[in-house]
Order: structure tokens, then C-alpha cells, then sequence
């Protein structure tokens, strides 16, 4: 190609990363996902919140499976940081 510019990814806007995470969308949002982990045999339980990072359970058959970490950062991680304001990082207990 004779045009050569470097590739701009999209940047998330009007995200407040210092803001409150939206508890009502938060939850909403964990039982949209939640029949998907429960078809494997799981289930996911919101534990905690604190400063936008988004503390979840895994249950069932996700508690010691190698792939849950997987499950969680590139499924429930990427959609909750999508569609949840305030949300800035998911991990597991």
C-alpha cells in the first residue's frame, strides 16, 4: 500500500475511571453472563467491589478448572469492562 500510517485502535470513551462502578448495570450484566458459565457447569457470584476492580467466585465446575482464569479475563473481564461504567479490572477468588 503507498499509504503508510500506523493502525489507531479505538480508545473506550466518556469512561470514568475513577468513578463508582454501576452496581444495578454490574449486576445485570453477571446474570446475563451467568447462563453461560452454568452450561460448562460453573457459576460465577459477585464478591466484592472495590475502586472499580470486580472481585468474582467462581463456582461448580469452575473452581480448579486451568481454563477458568482464560474464562474469566478474556470472556467475563472483557465484557464487563464493555458494558459496565466504572469497571477497570475483574479478578477471581
Amino acid at each position: 500500500m503507498s499509504n503508510d500510517k500506523s493502525i489507531e485502535f479505538p480508545t473506550i470513551k466518556n469512561r470514568d475511571e475513577n468513578g463508582d462502578v454501576d452496581m444495578e448495570v454490574l449486576n445485570e450484566t453477571i446474570e446475563y453472563i451467568r447462563p453461560a458459565v452454568q452450561a460448562d457447569g460453573g457459576d460465577i457470584k459477585l464478591a466484592s467491589v472495590n475502586d472499580g476492580v470486580v472481585n468474582i467466585e467462581m463456582l461448580g465446575a469452575c473452581q480448579g478448572c486451568p481454563l477458568s482464569i482464560a474464562t474469566l479475563k478474556s470472556g467475563i473481564e472483557r465484557i464487563l469492562l464493555d458494558k459496565v461504567p466504572g469497571v477497570v479490572e475483574v479478578i477471581a477468588t
